[in-house]
């Protein structure tokens, strides 16, 4: 460790960070419908991408399955937050299940826009990660109509029907700066490329990559507390690096912090992804403090305060009607 005086290390608080108002509605959903229905309540994958989060709602009777087949027959199923495929509300309705649909209303909002273009005939490129559960869930809307692009090695793999007719929509957790590129480069060879309506890439995951950018140039170290199966986590670590800190890190909590990594660091950066609580950011505080990091500044890049109401099938059981 540096010969610094402790009062010379300090930590730069990303905010926003944690929470997006699609984990907090989703979360809050598996809660509610425990509350109201009691255990078990059955959870389609995972409901947000956070080990923490998973374990602590299974310690209250949710049951976390990979797929519908999975779940009792006229039971209580939670879709995820990242959406589902009509194909899984259909295996739903054939089990006759409760179904209480968890989706963002932003990844809700790039399923519509898929259906719509498809209406139309377009070919649909599907800017995203291959085997994450957003994609399929899209994907799945429109089968014939969607090829997905993944990341700039995908673009030269696309092959379309017309080259007029042709649009592109995203995941919603992508880097922002990669996505621009990825959409810079398809132009180049479909220069009638069409634009979704509005960004898909949700605000949350910009305007955490927006926080990054803001304290990883003054940060020789930022760590980023997510889980490794959250998308926007590990973005966070990539524009992290990008934009100037000598290392990032994903933990998923302070346990995995490592002395090393702050040996003759004076300044971290710390964010949280968007399916993150905000205890978890607090133990890494407290780890930090002890290892002489106690000055602590927050570095607010943008205001939020969206919020989205409940799934509507739980909102009507929790009045009663």
């Amino acid at each position: 460790m540096d010969s610094q005086s402790p009062a010379t290390r300090r930590v730069l608080v990303a905010k926003p960070r944690g929470y997006c108002a699609g984990v907090d509605r989703a979360v809050e959903a598996v809660e509610k419908a425990l509350d109201q229905y009691g255990a078990p309540i059955y959870v389609r994958k995972q409901i947000v991408h956070n080990t923490h989060v998973v374990k602590t709602l299974e310690a209250r009777g949710a049951v976390f399955v990979e797929e519908t087949e999975q779940v009792p027959e006229g039971a209580i199923v939670v879709f995820s937050a990242h959406g589902v495929a009509p194909s899984v509300h259909e295996e739903a309705a054939g089990r006759r299940l409760k179904t209480i649909d968890a989706t963002c209303p932003l990844v809700t909002k790039v399923h519509n826009e898929a259906k719509r273009f498809a209406a139309k005939d377009y070919d649909i490129l599907l800017i995203g990660h291959e085997g994450h559960e957003e994609v399929e869930g899209t994907a799945g809307e429109a089968p014939q109509h969607i090829q997905l692009v993944d990341g700039l090695d995908g673009v030269g793999r696309v092959e379309v029907r017309d080259p007029e007719k042709v649009v592109w929509l995203s995941q919603t957790t992508l880097s922002v700066d990669e996505t621009t590129e990825t959409v810079a480069r398809l132009r180049e060879r479909f220069p009638n490329l069409i634009d979704p309506p509005s960004d898909d890439i949700c605000y949350a995951t910009s305007n955490r990559q927006a926080a990054v950018k803001e304290i990883a140039a003054e940060s020789e170290l930022v760590i980023v507390v997510g889980s490794a199966n959250s998308s926007n986590s590990k973005r966070l670590v990539e524009v992290a690096k990008d934009y100037g800190a000598d290392a990032s890190y994903l933990v998923d909590d302070a346990s995995l912090i490592r002395d090393e990594w702050l040996e003759g660091v004076t300044t971290v950066g710390l964010t949280s992804g968007a399916s993150v609580p905000e205890e978890l950011v607090e133990g890494v505080l407290r780890r930090l403090a002890g290892l002489g990091f106690t000055d602590v500044q927050e570095i607010e890049s943008v205001k939020e305060s969206m919020r989205f109401a409940l799934p509507h099938e739980l909102r009507r059981d929790l009045r009663g009607v």
